[in-house]
């Protein structure tokens, strides 16, 4: 009996020294609510015989010759001097149709696979960063340094499904090499699932040849992916269009995501934006499916308004926060995966406007049964820079909301009616049996919150949650532990991206 109490003493100074973020186990939350919709069944129809009106009479641009080529073997009416296509209803409908409604994105681990679509969510980090900033040394260009930190937090965070996702740009990093060292650190440093860049042709081949090394053959259940964006209004470029079709020819996963600003890239309305919107993803979806019948998808939504004095993005509006519910509700209809955002913000710091915008984000999100909730965490500036506070203010949030979305029981146990009994009217639960056999589990651990009297907390020095975060995330780090892949794997993986950087020298791949 003594030698179990000394165990469990052990084990409870052993839980005090882990944060409670890094106490949750990895895991995909499936959602048990009904999907919020917004639109009427009407509204829906409307706006999908607009998006067919659109892709009909006015068409888009795919300013690329394989893509146009692909078109037109397809029966679409194609102007290959103008780069510009007209797609019938029909053929867009009958392609989409091939795509799944749900496929198994594989990490490296196993156990980290991850399922795209029914109910599950799932969340990822912040990407296409240019600046990274931290209370200690503030706002500044992004170094490849600070892009391992970002991976190594998001390995070890475990509600996080993706560890590597283009965080910060390395500047330090020559630009014709960066994606080679990125996926170098995403194969090394996490064994969650991974995504990297589809910009063009050269940098999907490389992330392929290295996922290769890897996984083997890549004809079974994807291993990459990455965002394909509508350059809006209308036009699909020649990098992006590279990119859609390297990566859907091989089996491998594009979210097909317009960037549309109501009041710039579409009408000022959300109705016509949620059309425009839904035109290009459609767009984009069947000619995947043309490259691939079966490649994996996702119907992306990145719509919001622009600020009318300003003329800049507003992030965290009731305008996006519609146009994320709609467009769950499109992407539905069509039986196809939805990705969404969840952490962005105009705010320039970790501050009251940052948690409000990024709540309008995540909770809309999780509402529309989002299947792939990018840029989740971290988001600040309007995309321009992850903070690394905010990235943990904001698993502080994610966690809440796996916790929240598992729900609670109702049974003899969990109603203690004898307990209620027993203590009686005037009484408290505090040293009943039934609280004291729960009290480590019963409740969700905050890591972040303060929860003191005032004068307690003013006396430890008047603590933010900002501040907190900023003395956590490196104590954190102390904990990180490479997670195992084969040395040989290792250096197969180095030998590729040194060879590759040294045939790349000088060449632009961006653009």
């Amino acid at each position: 009996m003594t030698r179990h109490r000394h165990s469990r003493r052990a084990e409870l100074r052993q839980e005090r020294l882990v944060p409670p973020l890094l106490q949750h186990p990895f895991r995909q939350s499936r959602t048990p609510l009904r999907p919020q919709e917004i639109l009427t069944p009407d509204a829906l129809d409307r706006i999908h015989h607009a998006s067919l009106h659109i892709l009909e009479n006015i068409g888009l641009d795919f300013m690329d010759e394989e893509a146009l080529s692909i078109w037109a073997e397809a029966g679409a009416k194609v102007d290959f001097k103008a780069q510009h296509v007209w797609l019938d209803g029909g053929l867009v409908m009958e392609a989409i149709s091939l795509a799944p409604s749900r496929f198994t994105w594989r990490g490296r681990n196993p156990e980290r696979n991850l399922i795209i679509g029914d109910n599950y969510l799932t969340f990822g980090p912040p990407g296409g960063m240019v600046y990274v900033m931290d209370e200690a040394r503030g706002r500044r260009p992004g170094t490849m340094a600070d892009y391992e930190t970002l991976i190594k937090l998001c390995h070890l965070l475990p509600m996080f499904h993706f560890a590597a996702w283009e965080q910060v740009a390395p500047q330090d990093i020559p630009s014709h090499s960066r994606h080679l060292h990125r996926l170098l650190a995403a194969f090394t440093l996490s064994d969650k699932a991974v995504t990297e860049s589809a910009h063009g042709r050269i940098i999907p081949a490389d992330a392929l040849a290295m996922c290769r090394l890897v996984f083997g053959e890549l004809d079974g259940d994807p291993v990459i992916g990455d965002v394909i964006n509508v350059n809006s209004p209308l036009r699909y470029d020649d990098r992006m269009l590279g990119g859609l079709i390297s990566y859907a020819r091989a089996g491998q996963v594009t979210f097909i995501t317009p960037f549309i600003l109501a009041g710039a890239m579409s009408p000022v309305t959300v109705a016509a934006a949620l059309a425009q919107q839904n035109a290009e993803v459609l767009a984009g979806i069947a000619l995947a499916q043309l490259v691939r019948p079966g490649a994996p998808v996702v119907y992306g939504g990145f719509t919001t308004n622009i600020d009318l004095k300003s003329g800049v993005p507003a992030f965290g509006t009731p305008e996006g926060a519609w146009a994320l519910l709609a467009g769950g509700q499109l992407a539905r209809r069509y039986q196809l995966p939805y990705r969404g955002s969840g952490s962005l913000t105009n705010a320039k710091t970790p501050d009251a406007q940052a948690s409000y915008e990024t709540m309008w984000h995540l909770w809309p999100a999780v509402l529309a049964h989002t299947h792939l909730i990018m840029h989740s965490a971290g988001w600040l500036d309007g995309g321009l820079t992850v903070s690394l506070e905010k990235l943990l203010i904001d698993a502080e949030n994610l966690a809440m909301f796996q916790h929240f979305l598992e729900g609670f029981a109702v049974n003899e146990d969990t109603l203690a009616l004898e307990m209620i009994a027993q203590v009686g009217p005037g009484g408290h639960h505090l040293a009943t049996p039934h609280t004291q056999e729960r009290f480590r589990h019963a409740f969700y651990p905050s890591t972040l919150a303060d929860r003191l009297g005032y004068e307690t907390w003013d006396a430890a020095g008047r603590w933010d949650t900002t501040t907190r975060a900023a003395a956590l995330w490196p104590e954190l780090l102390k904990q990180y532990e490479p997670p195992p892949l084969d040395l040989a794997i290792q250096e197969s993986l180095r030998d590729y991206a040194a060879r590759r950087e040294q045939e790349l020298a000088g060449q632009n791949l961006y653009g």
